[in-house]
């Protein structure tokens, strides 16, 4: 009988450690179109980077550089675009 009551126990605090919310929640910054836009740029340039390098190795053929640099550039250029459009202009 004691065991059963061990295993009631034990079922217990295990639930109420699983499904327990407490009171108060910290959450984190909340995030902004210009955030997002601002570590999408940081990961495309990233992404041409590593794109320059394997080319440098020779992991990459010529034309699948160009085009996937291309494309790359395009998007950075696309985000950048964006990011100047949505933060608020300094001395206007």
């Amino acid at each position: 009988m004691t065991w059963l009551f061990v295993a009631a126990l034990l079922t217990v605090a295990t639930l109420f450690y699983v499904f327990y919310i407490p009171g108060r929640l910290f959450l984190g910054p909340e995030k902004t179109r210009v955030g997002y836009l601002r570590e999408r740029k940081d990961a495309v340039y990233e992404n041409l980077r590593d794109l320059n390098f394997e080319y440098q190795a020779g992991k990459v053929p010529d034309s699948d550089y160009q085009q996937m640099k291309s494309s790359l550039q395009d998007e950075a250029a696309a985000i950048l675009a964006e990011i100047a459009r949505l933060e608020p202009r300094n001395g206007s």
